[in-house]
């Protein structure tokens, strides 16, 4: 299996024939969501994951290196945060939040099997409720289907390092469903210039429909 690096840090590829597969390095070599598991490996699906789907779109640049701490706002049941797991390696931590008592249970059995995933059941639009709970990390990545969604994420800036990074995964059905998507897209990617500095984004049609991604650096 000729599987290689990308340029993104923990981020791996195998082609088979004209199928690009993306990969990461497991910790443990188990697979936990039926994904393929090949060589130690474990696949990545973009239509799973926006993570995924953002690298499938070329987005310019993802932050994570070994050791990073990692805020995970909307965990759920742990599939993408189980990949950034891996990219951050043992000697990272990925502090899971979910406010879902039912997913927390599900998050909990995977991360009892992941010395560096920490499960928390807390509400995300209450940042101060967690704070004794985690540590200051160099990464907030969000992924929560909620109306205020943007407001969540700027109040959880509190817990990133100075000048670490914020990734946002945009459900714009969730903020507006009568508004254009793109001009949501338009109106935050507004407020986040005056807040970030905006490193690249995505629009993730069609692997994740009217979601976009955005990459930003906290000022």
């Amino acid at each position: 299996m000729d599987i290689k690096q990308t340029s993104y840090c923990g981020i791996y590829e195998l082609w088979l024939g004209k199928r690009r597969l993306l990969l990461t390095k497991s910790l443990d070599n188990n697979s936990y969501f039926k994904e393929k598991l090949i060589d130690g490996y474990r696949e990545i699906d973009a239509r799973r994951s926006k993570l995924a789907a953002a690298i499938v779109k070329k987005i310019s640049f993802l932050p994570f290196k070994k050791g990073n701490k990692i805020l995970y706002l909307g965990a759920s049941h742990g599939y993408t945060p189980s990949f950034i797991s891996d990219i951050v390696g043992e000697n990272g931590l990925v502090f899971c939040i979910d406010f879902a008592p039912r997913v927390v249970r599900d998050l909990l059995l995977l991360c009892e099997k992941r010395n560096n995933m920490i499960p928390i059941l807390a509400n995300a639009n209450k940042p101060l409720t967690y704070k004794d709970r985690i540590e200051k990390c160099d990464i907030l990545y969000q992924d929560v289907a909620q109306r205020n969604q943007l407001d969540i994420f700027i109040k959880n800036f509190i817990h990133i390092k100075p000048r670490g990074y914020a990734i946002l995964a945009v459900k714009t059905r969730s903020i507006d469903v009568t508004k254009n998507p793109e001009k949501i897209a338009k109106e935050i990617y507004s407020i986040l210039s005056q807040k970030t500095r905006i490193i690249d984004y995505k629009n993730l049609n069609p692997l994740e429909k009217d979601h976009y991604f955005f990459v930003c650096q906290l000022k």
